[in-house]
C-alpha cells in the first residue's frame, strides 16, 4: 500500500499486486468496498502478467473525503494515481458500484485508457425509459430510496447498515443479504467470497461510512460525462439473475453503450466477481497494444 495526494490536497490509499512488471489494469471496487482485492483475482493477475492496482475511492478506508463529488471525479483521481505508480497507460474494470467509475474513466480518459470493461454497472438515475427500481431487492430499494430523503435519513440507515456489516459473519451473509441474492448469487456467497466480502466492506467503511453516502448521492445525480461519448474499447457484462443491479439496467446499457455487451441468463451479480473476472482480463488483455 502507499499514499498519493491528488493536485488538491487530499490522499488516496492505493494498493497493488499481481505482476509488477506486467501490463498495468485498474480495478474499481463495488460499494461499499475499499481498495482490497480479490486474491483469485490477484492470482490470475499474476498468472497472465497483469500489473493489478487500485485505490479507495474518497471517503473509504485511507483515502480523504471529497464532499459532493460526481461520477466524473473519479477520472482525475485515477490520472493521479496513475502519474504516481509511473503508469501511462492502463486498462481498467470495474464492478457493481465500480462500474460507473470505471465508465467515467473510459469516457474522460482516452488517451489514457486503452480498453474498460464494466460488469454489473447500476444505469444513470435519470435515464430515459429506465424503470430504476424494477427487479431490484427491497434492501437497494430502501438504500436509495432514503437518499432523497435527506442526509440525516440516508446516513441513519447507512449507519444500521454499516453497523450489520461490521458485525456478522461470513455465513450470516446469505441471510443478511436474503431480498438482494438470486439462487446464482446464493450458490457463491460462501467461504472465501463471502470472507472477501467483509474483509474490503470492513476496510472501507470501519474508519467512516461518508464513501459509502457519497457513492449513493454520485449515483443519483449527473454522472458529469456522456455515455455516448466513450471512445475505447468497451466490455459490459449483466447477469439476468442480478438483484443488486437488476437485469433491466444492463439491458438500457446495452442498447446505450457503444462496445460489446455480454447479457447472461446463469449470471447474478456476485457471480461475476467469483467466476467471470478471468474472461474480463483476457478480454482486456487481447486490447493491449503489442
Amino acid at each position: 500500500m502507499q499514499t498519493v495526494t491528488t493536485p488538491d490536497g487530499r490522499t488516496l490509499r492505493v494498493r497493488e499486486g499481481g505482476d509488477p512488471n506486467g501490463v498495468p489494469v485498474l480495478f474499481h471496487n463495488g460499494t461499499p468496498g475499499s481498495s482490497l482485492m480479490y486474491e483469485p483475482h490477484l492470482e490470475d493477475a499474476r498468472a497472465k502478467g497483469i500489473r493489478l492496482f487500485s485505490y479507495d475511492r474518497p471517503g473509504y478506508g485511507g483515502s480523504s473525503r471529497h464532499e459532493g463529488r460526481r461520477v466524473a471525479d473519479c477520472a482525475p483521481d485515477t490520472v493521479a494515481v496513475a502519474d504516481a505508480l509511473g503508469i501511462e497507460r492502463f486498462c481498467v474494470w470495474g464492478i457493481s458500484g465500480g462500474g460507473p467509475h470505471t465508465l467515467s474513466c473510459a469516457a474522460l480518459l482516452p488517451d489514457r485508457v486503452v480498453a474498460a470493461a464494466a460488469l454489473a454497472p447500476v444505469a444513470p438515475y435519470d435515464a430515459e425509459g429506465l424503470d430504476f427500481y424494477a427487479g431490484m431487492g427491497e434492501q437497494n430499494i430502501e438504500e436509495f430510496g432514503v437518499i432523497f430523503e435527506g442526509e440525516e435519513k440516508h446516513r441513519e440507515v447507512l449507519e444500521r447498515d454499516r453497523a450489520e456489516l461490521l458485525s456478522i459473519t461470513p455465513d450470516q451473509l446469505i441471510e443478511a443479504w436474503r431480498t438482494l441474492l438470486g439462487p446464482a448469487d446464493v450458490a457463491v456467497t460462501t467461504g472465501r467470497l463471502a470472507q472477501y466480502i467483509l474483509d474490503t466492506a470492513r476496510d472501507g467503511i470501519e474508519p467512516s461510512l461518508d464513501g459509502w453516502f457519497d457513492d449513493d448521492v454520485a449515483f443519483t445525480i449527473p454522472w458529469g460525462f456522456e455515455l455516448e461519448s466513450i471512445s475505447v474499447p468497451l466490455l459490459h457484462w449483466q447477469g439476468e439473475q442480478d438483484k443488486f443491479v437488476p437485469y433491466g439496467h444492463g439491458v438500457w446499457l446495452a442498447e446505450h453503450l457503444p462496445g460489446e455487451s455480454r447479457l447472461t441468463a446463469e449470471d447474478g451479480h456476485l457471480t461475476l466477481a467469483e467466476h467471470r473476472v478471468p474472461e474480463v482480463h483476457d478480454w482486456l488483455l487481447a486490447h493491449w497494444p503489442g
